[in-house]
């Protein structure tokens, strides 16, 4: 059974198992004593943020956003903690960058170890969760950056191009917002919970976390207003452009139907005056001509073409 990457110093440990296997519970198993329930909240697919105390240890489930640069879009990553008394176990279920190389360092660095390890689990909770937070402003700038781009392009004429850019900014948006939202509550119970495994004075950095979840939160209302109003600015262009093309079609309409309607009468197999007569050709030329000048002379007047 393949063991578990373990990071140590200080009496703590961290317990590193991404992408967990069921020999991951059997290890577990072996080495702590953890309820049953948890076990089958980590190989779950459809869990929230939440946090569940035990009587020496807190079981915590989070969920952070990761960018697939692959598929060009944003997924939800869950990563499950067990936190005690000289322990921290993290299991994502997938690749979550900030985690990883957070625990790299702290393999490969003593003073890395003595920054984190010292001050405890708690702490080390803290710095795992703070590293994975922080993770998210550069995704948002990057959003604030392609709703900048997009508002650009509307004003630039290219509003039938950026449909789709619009709304893929808008499933990244309320993706976000999805993991966001429970999250916030999740922050808090942790923070409640520490008195578990952390001494009082350690509140003040998970407020740190939570202030940072409720900044992430605001820039989310933010945006989401924001892709509204360009989704609704370019819907606007986009119909006033077709009513544009609209009211041209209708005014050459309306200048072509006196000719139309003079060319019928003249081509009716009736007798009329002039007929078979140069001259009358000439005539009904010239009236067609002085119509056609005349209407559009009137549309333009009127700034109808």
């Amino acid at each position: 059974m393949p063991e578990p990457t373990i990071a140590e110093g200080h009496g703590l440990r961290w317990i590193h198992i991404p992408k967990p296997r069921h020999y991951a519970q059997e290890w577990l198993q072996e080495h702590f004593d953890f309820h049953p329930l948890t076990y089958e909240d980590v190989y779950s697919r459809n869990q929230r943020p939440k946090v569940d105390r035990y009587d020496d240890y807190l079981f915590v489930v989070l969920q952070f956003p990761r960018f697939d640069r692959d598929r060009e879009r944003l997924n939800v990553v869950e990563i499950d903690l067990y936190v005690g008394p000289g322990y921290v176990v993290t299991l994502p279920n997938n690749d979550l960058e900030p985690i990883d190389s957070l625990f790299a360092r702290c393999r490969e660095s003593e003073d890395v170890r003595e920054g984190y390890f010292e001050k405890g689990s708690a702490f080390l909770l803290y710095k795992i969760v703070d590293h994975a937070v922080d993770a998210s402003f550069p995704m948002l700038r990057k959003m604030g950056q392609k709703l900048e781009g997009i508002e650009d392009d509307i004003f630039e004429g290219k509003s039938d191009e950026i449909v789709r850019d619009i709304s893929n900014a808008k499933q990244e948006i309320i993706t976000f917002r999805r993991i966001v939202r429970p999250q916030r509550v999740a922050f808090r119970d942790l923070e409640r919970a520490m008195d578990v495994i952390a001494p009082e004075e350690l509140d003040v950095y998970f407020d740190d976390v939570i202030d940072a979840s409720e900044r992430i939160w605001d820039t989310l209302e933010n945006y989401k207003e924001v892709v509204e109003g360009l989704e609704d600015s370019n819907v606007s262009i986009i119909g006033h452009r077709t009513n544009d093309t609209l009211r041209v079609l209708t005014s050459i309409t309306v200048i072509v139907l006196p000719l139309t309607l003079l060319a019928s009468l003249f081509g009716m197999n009736v007798a009329f005056p002039g007929e078979g007569s140069p001259t009358a050709f000439w005539v009904i030329g010239f009236v067609m001509t002085a119509l056609l000048v005349g209407m559009v002379l009137l549309f333009r007047r009127r700034n109808w073409l």
